[in-house]
């Protein structure tokens, strides 16, 4: 199971209980969570994408001011984000090397590994890595600690897969193509770049952080050798917001 504090822990038998017992406030706690991190968000505020341009300082205030409440990162679910999970039932990555983008917590990255995926995850944020750690301590996971924008150079070309999920929409437009250039520089030949995220219609404002992408955001994807292949518009569901999920391609070498 897994407590409060995002931990993996050893069933019990009343294990069911302690799990709703632990989850009843969540919702609230996040909330809290939300209003105290807006409050020094500098993004919120007129001039904030320069005092903090790559969201670096708030990043990293999100897990100090966590103190070890999974409530408290607003991405943090405990569980991997449903778009990836129906994506990955319809697919083996046994003996595929994969890379997670903005691991957080780690739920994501162990739902690749569990698809049979060799996963190494990073995060900018060293707290968010020793989280994941601790929560999977029988981990396969590489869990590490790197900034996309300065990835280490043996990653250049080494997946198979790259999963993208709500580091773009957290970025502001300005890194956009920076970024775009960075996933696809991690993307093996004949390997898949897997961007799942919010989405917006073009020229409609729904403020932010974070920044819901438009269709041309997406496309835009496509870059240095990489195409776009699929491309999925879902309606809002369920609690679930409007999203996009969309898979770019690298031929193989010489292809």
């Amino acid at each position: 199971m897994i407590d409060s504090k995002g931990v993996e822990r050893a069933p019990s038998a009343d294990s069911a209980f302690l799990q709703r017992a632990l989850g009843e406030d969540f919702a609230e706690r996040r909330a809290r969570a939300r209003e105290r991190l807006d409050a020094v968000d500098p993004h919120k505020r007129p001039g904030g994408i320069e005092a903090d341009p790559k969201r670096r300082e708030w990043f990293e205030a999100v897990y100090a001011l966590a103190e070890n409440d999974a409530a408290a990162v607003p991405w943090a679910h405990l569980e991997p984000r449903p778009l990836l999970e129906d994506w990955l039932a319809a697919r083996s990555l046994v003996g595929l090397r994969a890379l997670d983008v903005g691991c957080g917590l780690g739920d994501n990255a162990e739902a690749l590994a569990r698809a049979g995926a060799h996963v190494v995850a990073f995060d900018l944020v060293e707290r968010a890595v020793e989280w994941a750690r601790q929560r999977f301590p029988q981990s396969k996971v590489d869990y590490r600690v790197a900034d996309l924008f300065a990835a280490p150079s043996e990653w250049r070309g080494a997946f198979d897969l790259v999963h993208e999920l709500y580091t773009l929409q957290a970025l502001p437009e300005a890194l956009l193509p920076d970024a775009a250039r960075a996933l696809a520089a991690f993307v093996a030949p004949g390997g898949t770049l897997l961007v799942i995220s919010r989405a917006r219609d073009e020229g409609e404002d729904l403020g932010g952080p974070p920044w819901p992408l438009a269709r041309r955001d997406i496309e835009a994807l496509a870059v240095d050798g990489l195409r776009l292949v699929a491309l999925e518009d879902i309606p809002a569901s369920g609690g679930l917001a409007r999203h996009w999920r969309a898979e770019f391609r690298r031929d193989e070498a010489g292809g």
